[in-house]
């Protein structure tokens, strides 16, 4: 069963958090050609002495989109969603916390731990909690710990991809949960979305697509190399991070290193963008290492988030088509 909240999208897509390359505008565009759009807390990022930046992208984007639903009554965004990474080592979590509470933030998306007292403070302002998982042991944890919905997040997918296939994955979780269930993991096309919810799902959770958008934060060299990349391109490796991930060998080569030939992370030092003094300055996943999917093969341009969202809506109902045709 769906929420209301995540009933009534353009079509069934959530765009995924991106770190470092989702922000305001990015969101604002997905949501406004009716998918919803979400970025991390943690992108959100301040020097000292300056004013707290999640905030005002909190009331930015929803005085836009609130501009945009009385402009376009028959037409309303989607609503947008915010990542909290739960990770011990993020030091940032019980202000952001406070923050996206006070804003009453609509969806909340949690990674790298299930917390009850996180999915407190959402439900406290009306908010539902989507839990991103690579397994169902995971899955069962975050659902007793009081999420609501679940992110099978399979392989192929860019980021902090898990190992399993979608369709091994999807159906253990389909076995005892009929929550919200979103599935990420190579989807980059109409037919892909309409896939995944054949195989149990409700909705897909897209994000290597986007970063060509107009609209993301990533660098032009980094759009144009997923433009030009294919699945081939992808490496799998914990060397960055400390969690296995995928990313386009490209910019490993660029760093210096040989994408065939990667030693290994420790998850204990898992890094998420804070330095140590005295450390040797390494190559950071998220600057010089760009994260990529596997479905990036459908990418041919660098065009705005609506143009992507039209496309999938177009592919979508083709497919659907199709399918009612056999």
């Amino acid at each position: 069963m769906l929420p209301p909240i995540l009933k009534n999208l353009r079509i069934p897509v959530i765009g995924s958090p991106m770190f470092i390359l989702s922000g305001p505008e990015l969101v604002i565009a997905q949501c406004k050609a009716g998918i919803v759009g979400s970025f991390p807390a943690l992108n959100a990022r301040e020097k000292d002495g300056e004013p707290v930046l999640l905030d005002l992208w909190l009331t930015r984007i929803s005085e836009e989109l609130d501009r945009h639903n009385q402009a376009n009554p028959d037409h309303p965004a989607a609503p947008f969603a915010v990542n909290q990474i739960v990770h011990r080592s993020n030091a940032r979590l019980e202000r952001d916390l406070e923050i996206c509470h006070r804003h009453k933030v609509p969806i909340w998306i949690t990674s790298l731990g299930a917390r009850p007292e996180v999915n407190e403070v959402a439900h406290d302002c009306g908010g539902i909690v989507l839990h991103d998982i690579i397994n169902n042991t995971f899955a069962k944890k975050a659902i007793e710990k009081g999420a609501d919905g679940l992110i099978a997040v399979a392989a192929g997918a860019g980021g902090h991809a898990g190992p399993q296939s979608p369709f091994a994955l999807v159906q253990e979780i389909r076995a005892w949960f009929d929550g919200p269930l979103l599935l990420s993991g190579s989807i980059a096309t109409g037919r892909a979305v309409l896939a995944a919810q054949a195989m149990g799902a409700d909705l897909a959770y897209i994000g290597s697509p986007f970063i060509a958008a107009t609209e993301s934060r990533a660098q032009p060299e980094y759009k144009q190399m997923v433009v030009d990349c294919g699945a081939e391109d992808i490496v799998t490796s914990s060397t960055f991070t400390g969690i296995s991930g995928n990313y386009l060998a490209p910019s490993i080569r660029n760093a210096g290193l040989d994408p065939a030939a990667l030693p290994p992370a420790d998850p204990s030092k898992m890094d998420f963008g804070t330095e140590t003094s005295g450390e040797p300055k390494k190559a950071k996943a998220w600057s010089q290492i760009w994260g990529c999917g596997q479905g990036i093969g459908a990418v041919h341009a660098v065009e705005p988030a609506g143009a992507i969202v039209d496309r999938l809506a177009s592919e979508y109902a083709a497919a659907k088509a199709a399918v009612a045709a056999l």
